[in-house]
């Protein structure tokens, strides 16, 4: 499916943050594909999704909703700077309409444009199928599985995948 046009993507802002911190609550509530802690504050989630630079946090909007949001930035510092990573959050509504494939060509975009030679995700839940098919048909590759790694409340432990883009 491509992205509705009206999808706009945009740097988010600190005023932002409390649409955000719903998406990231609803997110890690469904506790099906982060492991972030259950009890997670708005404070804590403001630490772990609003990036400094190098990295960005962007938004992505629905007329003046917020519908979606995604952090990206280098994997690691020093000597794997060169790699960047990315992590991605759609509100219930908006799921299955674009938004999160807007997100991620957004986001590939962006690293690209800024010099990264590859993205990897760390932590694709595997039982989160909507993400993996997405993932690669944005051209990404499991590279890997940790096994059991994930403690799903449905599946119980399920594997993550770890994924990879050449962006070169």
């Amino acid at each position: 499916m491509a992205e509705p046009s009206s999808v706009v993507i945009r740097p988010a802002t600190e005023a932002d943050w409390p649409a955000v911190w719903e998406i990231v609550r609803g997110v890690v509530a469904e506790g099906t594909s982060y492991a972030y802690p259950d009890d997670l504050t708005s404070e804590q989630g403001h630490d772990l999704w609003m990036e400094r630079p190098p990295g960005e946090t962007v938004v992505a909007l629905l007329g003046d909703c917020v519908v979606g949001t995604a952090k990206w930035g280098p994997n690691r510092m020093g000597r794997g700077s060169h790699v960047a990573t990315a992590s991605f959050m759609v509100g219930d509504a908006a799921r299955g309409h674009g938004v999160g494939r807007a997100l991620g060509r957004y986001v590939v975009d962006r690293a690209r444009q800024e010099g990264y030679r590859s993205m990897q995700f760390n932590a694709v839940v595997e039982t989160n199928t909507a993400a993996v098919a997405l993932w690669q048909e944005l051209g990404f590759t499991i590279v890997g599985t940790v096994p059991e790694a994930f403690d799903h409340p449905e599946h119980g432990y399920v594997g993550l995948h770890v994924m990879h883009l050449d962006l070169a």
